[in-house]
């Protein structure tokens, strides 16, 4: 063989090697931007989305099928009585700016989200901790007021990350946690930037470095996906385009459930929506499927009440509020309504918000009831609809995983508040008996479906489009996460 033959085999050994090593960067799209990166300290899902597993950990953690693993946490032990929690935490934890994760942090951590003055937005999650106590660094105890059946399921929602208290006061734009990337850039209004983790105590993810670009119009982002200038939107939020992605080779689609119910969200407090007979009107005026078609294009499943269908506990209620125009005025008429009323309808960016929004706004007119459509900016709804209350109706999916713990918080921004609901969730809570937990959950989801608390819609799926490449992608979301730690590229 001569020089030149060597050679060019050689170069042409070294593209074929080039050609083989696996993509290490990615690019996300989500709809929605975070308005902080702070999960202990604010309500919006978008920050779930980005962060959940990627950048914060807690004590347990969900998988992508929904079951409860270690997190942070390696083991427990639970007292016989079951009110004391020892977690036995990972030795050679360190968060992202080189301090040491231990049992001091934890206690922080929990200490920080029951505080009278907390501000995060799942403080029931914690109601029943009644002292968190370090036992040495790698153990820490946790004891309850009473038994919850639902303690590990809790530790491991993004609202209960472990965070430390030395970056705490500037973790809402420089969030530092344990996790298997670390946060690198925050271009608001375009992009967020996360980098490997070299020092990451667990396995180290393929990737090396991920940018999450934020898109919210539904033309925008198809365009972005076939110009392929992102790799992955997740919640692809034009559904009537999924069916051209499909027919093309270059991606693959990806449709599963979410913990999503999506409801027509009623001021409780706010007259006329303090009549339960009004509500139930509303109720009745809603035609899910039409909904569903229209804004959904069909991807989504009808809901009678707040639970995941795909859940093992859920109970259909929908014969409680079947689309029944002539039944809905009856009901207004019988309320001292019979000429309607006006009230505003508050709406949020997401597509099946505005989209929905639209069909539902025609449908309440039909009955007599004018809905005046605001639209609102994610940090706009927050402020105005979830802190404040000002709204008669709005739109939203609550993403997150089995919560409808929420209803027995009168001050939660619906503001209902029923005693024996109340009573239920906390029943529940204090039972581990599986058999009764199934019965109490039954029980919960009939009270506020037969109370009309909310004009329960429909679950919300989510379309993810992926470059036909990418291997390890959630297909379905059990809590509001793109979780990048299992995602590579095929070589």
């Amino acid at each position: 063989m001569t020089f030149l033959s060597r050679l060019t085999a050689v170069s042409g050994l070294a593209l074929m090697a080039s050609a083989a090593t696996a993509q290490t960067d990615i690019t996300v799209a989500i709809q929605l931007e975070p308005p902080n990166l702070d999960p202990t300290g604010g309500a919006a899902q978008a920050i779930d989305s980005v962060l959940y597993s990627n950048v914060f950990e807690g004590l347990t953690r969900f998988m992508a099928d929904g079951s409860v693993v270690p997190g942070l946490a390696e083991s427990w032990d639970i007292s016989e009585d079951g009110l004391t929690y020892t977690f036995t935490l990972r030795s050679g934890v360190t968060f992202h700016d080189g301090t040491t994760m231990d049992a001091e942090d934890v206690k922080f951590s929990l200490d920080r989200a029951r505080a009278e003055d907390s501000t995060n937005a799942q403080k029931g999650l914690f109601a029943d901790i009644a002292e968190v106590t370090v036992i040495d660094p790698q153990t820490v105890e946790i004891t309850l007021s009473q038994q919850n059946g639902s303690f590990l399921f809790n530790m491991a929602w993004g609202d209960a990350v472990i965070v430390a208290p030395e970056s705490i006061e500037t973790i809402a734009s420089n969030p530092v946690g344990t996790g298997a990337f670390t946060f690198t850039d925050w271009v608001q209004g375009d992009r967020l930037e996360l980098t490997r983790n070299d020092a990451y105590w667990g396995d180290a993810p393929a990737l090396e470095t991920a940018t999450f670009r934020f898109i919210s119009d539904p033309t925008a982002a198809f365009a972005a996906v076939m110009a392929e200038d992102v790799d992955v939107f997740v919640g692809f939020p034009a559904p009537e385009n999924l069916p051209q992605f499909e027919a093309d080779p270059r991606f693959q689609v990806l449709v599963g459930n979410t913990e999503g119910e999506t409801i027509l969200s009623t001021n409780n407090q706010m007259p006329p929506f303090d009549n339960v007979l009004v509500r139930e009107a509303v109720a009745l005026a809603i035609d899910r499927q039409a909904i569903i078609d229209g804004a959904m294009f069909g991807y989504g499943t009808p809901i009678g009440t707040h639970f995941a269908p795909h859940n093992p506990d859920y109970v259909d209620l929908l014969g409680n509020s079947p689309h029944d125009p002539d039944r809905a005025r009856a009901l207004l008429a019988e309320a001292g309504f019979a000429d309607g009323f006006t009230t505003t309808l508050k709406l949020p960016p997401p597509s099946y918000a505005r989209r929905g929004g639209e069909i539902i706004a025609a449908q309440l007119r039909e009955v007599g009831i004018e809905a005046e459509i605001t639209n609102l900016e994610w940090a706009q709804w927050l402020e105005e609809v979830f802190k404040a209350k000002d709204f008669g109706l709005t739109i939203v999916s609550h993403t997150e995983p089995m919560d409808i713990g929420i209803y027995a918080n009168p001050d939660y921004y619906f503001q209902y508040d029923n005693i024996v609901f109340q009573a239920v969730m906390e029943k529940q809570n204090a039972t581990t008996d599986p058999a009764m937990r199934s019965e109490l959950m039954a029980a919960a989801q009939t009270i506020i479906s037969e109370d009309y608390v909310n004009g329960y819609l429909f679950q919300l799926a989510v379309p993810t489009v992926a470059q036909a490449g990418l291997n390890g992608l959630w297909t379905d979301q059990p809590t509001a996460a793109v979780d990048l730690t299992g995602v590579s590229w095929s070589e």
